[in-house]
């Protein structure tokens, strides 16, 4: 190779190298910027990143007492979807009745206490079954 070949190969070799550390550091300082602003929105007061209670996050509506009218319809419900496929979990009948299991629990408490429905098995696998009208049930 001629001295002009390796001027002419260190010149760009040297260029590429200078290329490289400005590319690098272009990259260094956007992702600063970027990580900056993520701490800034995650701590911010309003508008950030927010954390919610795993209750929160499974509630799609706000907390609210229901009246003992409005139990007592989802109760009726219930109750009819109970009959209709007997020995289900609740599970598979709180969407017939359109509502969540934990929503259920109540009403579905006030009929096991009425003696209307009889409960086999514990926690998700309990089983509903409608009880013949007028037989208390034996807790």
């Amino acid at each position: 190779m001629c001295d002009r070949d390796r001027m002419t190969n260190t010149n760009t070799t040297q260029e590429l190298a200078e290329r490289i550390e400005r590319l690098v550091q272009e990259h260094i300082s956007e992702t600063q910027v970027a990580a900056q602003a993520a701490v800034e929105r995650a701590f911010a007061p309003t508008g950030g990143a927010k954390r919610h209670s795993t209750r929160q996050q499974r509630s799609s509506h706000p907390k609210r007492r229901r009246g003992p009218q409005e139990l007592e319809a989802i109760g009726e419900r219930l109750y009819e979807a109970v009959c209709a496929k007997p020995g289900e979990t609740m599970a598979v009948l709180a969407p017939m009745v359109g509502g969540t299991a934990r929503e259920l629990n109540r009403p579905m408490m006030r009929m096991k206490r009425a003696g209307r429905v009889r409960v086999v098995g514990t926690r998700s696998s309990a089983r509903y079954f409608p009880m013949a009208s007028g037989v208390q049930a034996a807790e």
